[in-house]
């Protein structure tokens, strides 16, 4: 079982090797349909709901895995060459005050309209009323794995950690 495993995580880093924004996409779109199917389990739900599945495992490809990707990439080239705490710092405060609210909007408009299906005043007024909340949370949380992802994760992993802690904190 550990030389399939082996073997795996080997092919996995070829990929990422070869392919970067490819194979950080599908992993996203598979992180991402793994938690939701999760979620949907543990929600107490007899049969998955496919389609919800398929649309969040389309945002984790289609989003998610290649905002990563070029954000990541953007952060290493501001701070070209720059280590240290204070760099860190820097870039978790910037990825928290640009990426992290964007992204948490992108989701909610993307869920309640592709998702659920809702129509766009809905979708807007759940905005409207639950956005502060949500991205007040996510700042309890996501610099924590931020800091995490900058000090010690290599640039082609950042995005892999980012999906994973995001499939956890999904479920």
């Amino acid at each position: 079982m550990s030389e399939l495993v082996a073997e795996s995580w080997r092919r996995y880093l070829r990929q990422l090797k070869l392919h970067p924004l490819r194979t950080k996409a599908i992993t996203s779109g598979v992180l991402a349909g793994c938690s939701d199917a999760v979620a949907q389990k543990i929600s107490g739900i007899k049969k998955l709901q496919l389609r919800r599945l398929l649309l969040i495992m389309l945002y984790g490809f289609a989003y998610a895995g290649p905002f990563g990707h070029f954000l990541h990439k953007l952060m290493d080239h501001i701070f070209k060459g720059k280590k240290g705490n204070s760099t860190i710092a820097k870039k978790v405060l910037l990825e928290q005050l640009t990426a992290s609210p964007w992204n948490n909007i992108f989701f909610m408009i993307y869920y309640g309209l592709v998702v659920e299906g809702r129509p766009w005043f809905l979708v807007r007024n759940k905005v409207k009323n639950d956005y502060p909340t949500i991205q007040l949370t996510a700042w309890r949380f996501w610099p924590i794995v931020s800091w995490i992802n900058y000090q010690y994760m290599p640039l082609q992993f950042r995005v892999l950690f980012h999906s994973f802690v995001a499939s956890c904190w999904s479920v």
